[in-house]
């Protein structure tokens, strides 16, 4: 007899309120201690697969294989929050990260490079939890909220994010005294930032947002969002062009942001900085990306979407112009960083709010995962020809192209005919 009513409770509009407030508070939550895992293997990663192999162009592979590994789990994800709610797809992603903070781990102590490609491929999983957790933001989202909600959950992982580089070295020196070897113990430290955010989401994001906003959208078997496949995705998006063009500026923006800070670890490294200046760097950087997602929210509902995404192609542009230009002044490339992560922040938060509201509630996750998708594997092809342009050219070089892409993209979306 009690059981019914409790679910009534649950579902009850008044309390839709209190419960995405709860939501977000967990979601923040996971965000934080996810983003360190995340943020650690940003900074090192590169710089140890360079150690190990020998490659500048090898380098480039280790942001390949993160990126890549989000890509490849952003479907996954997007299926299993399909089938048994966000806590399930959050929950797989996280567990592959752990795994492959694991046998990143292991590989670092044989000095085998693929293999620490295969496990960073995993950490990928990080990356792509962090993404599906500013979906999950938006599930419960009041009309003309849901940039402003996204980008507090974005916004919750500047804690974790800009922390997590600066603990490399700390976490390196208390793995050696354990007895692990030379930079494998920020590896380990970051499996168990993300074992924490696992037991978070498993053990709090009750209700779930996804199946109760399904519920109250009259969504009778929420468990046919499972069986929904890449190409209803690609159906919706034919017919939707707005949320077409929406996935389109992520992309872009995500390809930019990664492709040049995939290798600005190894530039400062191969210009003489010390691990704990390219951890500064990268920390920077990460604030940019995550510091200001909520005044970027705020202005997306209120301003609109495509604007905020025109600011954010016209903040690439000039980061990319500094970097490019930057030659062995730190505080230049420095600077650059900090905007390609505010330029990245506007693509993400406003791109993202743009996806969410242009498709209906029952093929959002197939739509939100081929998003990641898309967005991740742009990314993994930009930093493959940014460690050869690099390689082969130079960190200017890079600077240039990117520059001249996003020039493009934003050319093309100021000046298209629809607006929300």
């Amino acid at each position: 007899m009690t059981s019914t009513p409790t679910k009534a409770a649950v579902s009850s509009p008044d309390r839709i309120p209190i419960i995405q407030r709860r939501t977000l508070g967990v979601l923040s939550a996971a965000q934080i201690v996810g983003g360190v895992g995340v943020a650690v293997g940003l900074a090192l990663s590169p710089v140890v697969v360079d150690e190990l192999s020998g490659s500048t162009v090898i380098s480039g592979f280790a942001g390949t294989a993160t990126v890549l590994g989000a890509a490849l789990l952003a479907l996954p994800t997007a299926k299993a929050s399909s089938r048994g709610g966000r806590r399930a797809g959050l929950s797989l992603a996280y567990a592959g990260a752990l795994t492959g903070c694991v046998i990143s781990v292991l590989a670092i102590h044989l000095h085998n490079w693929p293999l620490l490609l295969a496990g960073l491929v995993l950490v990928g999983g990080g990356s792509a939890g962090g993404l599906a957790g500013r979906y999950a933001a938006t599930d419960l989202s009041p009309k003309g909220r849901s940039a402003r909600h996204l980008s507090l959950v974005v916004w919750a992982s500047t804690i974790g994010s800009v922390a997590g580089p600066n603990l490399a070295k700390p976490a390196d020196q208390i793995g050696l005294r354990l007895g692990l070897t030379e930079k494998a113990g920020p590896f380990a430290f970051a499996a168990l930032a993300f074992a924490l955010a696992l037991i978070v989401i498993i053990g709090f994001l009750r209700p779930d947002p996804l199946t109760l906003a399904r519920e109250l959208n009259g969504d009778k078997d929420p468990g046919t969002g499972g069986r929904r496949t890449i190409r209803t995705a690609w159906q919706t998006l034919r017919t939707t062009p707005m949320a077409r063009r929406a996935l389109i500026m992520i992309a872009v923006s995500h390809t930019a942001m990664v492709s040049v800070m995939s290798m600005t670890p190894v530039k400062l490294h191969h210009d003489g900085a010390h691990l704990d200046v390219i951890g500064l760097v990268i920390s920077l950087h990460i604030a940019g990306m995550y510091m200001m997602s909520p005044v970027v929210g705020w202005l997306a509902d209120k301003a609109g979407k495509v604007p905020v995404l025109v600011l954010g192609m016209a903040l690439l542009l000039t980061a990319a112009t500094l970097a490019g230009t930057a030659g062995h002044r730190v505080w230049q490339v420095t600077a650059a960083l900090v905007l390609l992560g505010l330029g990245w922040s506007c693509g993400l938060v406003a791109g993202s709010a743009l996806v969410t509201e242009s498709v209906p509630i029952e093929r959002r996750p197939s739509v939100q995962g081929l998003s990641d998708l898309l967005m991740n594997v742009c990314g993994a092809t930009g930093t493959i020809v940014a460690g050869a342009i690099v390689g082969l050219l130079s960190y200017a070089a890079l600077g240039l192209s990117v520059g001249v892409m996003v020039t493009l993209a934003g050319l093309w979306l100021a000046f298209g005919r629809s607006r929300p």
